[in-house]
């Protein structure tokens, strides 16, 4: 079983910084997909940004210029840099990833969601 676990959420003033971490632990094979969704009070989760094995990444267009995401292979984590933040970041953050896992001698790929952290911009 693959676990995610995301910190850094916090109530931070508009136009303040946050760093999101998220950690993949359990039977890891590797890691393909990671990315950053939120979700809003009464909306729908959205994607914020997301990153490959390869290296390709894309972000929403409210974020371009702002949010920097990364991760580290060898630890098997993800980061999110939020910089230049509004009151319309705030939100959940959650932490997704397709993982190549062992089961036995199958090796599958499960999409995984952390619980989420919160991030809250005032003004």
């Amino acid at each position: 079983q693959v676990q995610l676990v995301e910190a850094g959420g916090d109530l931070v003033q508009a136009g303040g910084s946050l760093r999101l971490s998220c950690v993949a632990s359990g039977s890891i094979s590797s890691i393909n997909r990671m990315g950053w969704y939120r979700q809003a009070p009464g909306k729908q989760r959205e994607l914020v940004a997301v990153i490959r094995r390869g290296g390709s990444i894309n972000y929403a267009d409210s974020v371009k210029g702002r949010f920097t995401i990364t991760r580290d292979n060898a630890k098997n984590m993800g980061y999110l840099q939020m910089n230049s933040l509004k009151v319309e970041d705030t939100g959940v953050y959650y932490c997704n990833a397709d993982i190549a896992t062992l089961s036995g001698d199958i090796l599958k790929i499960v999409e995984v969601w952390g619980q989420g952290t919160p991030v809250t911009v005032s003004s």
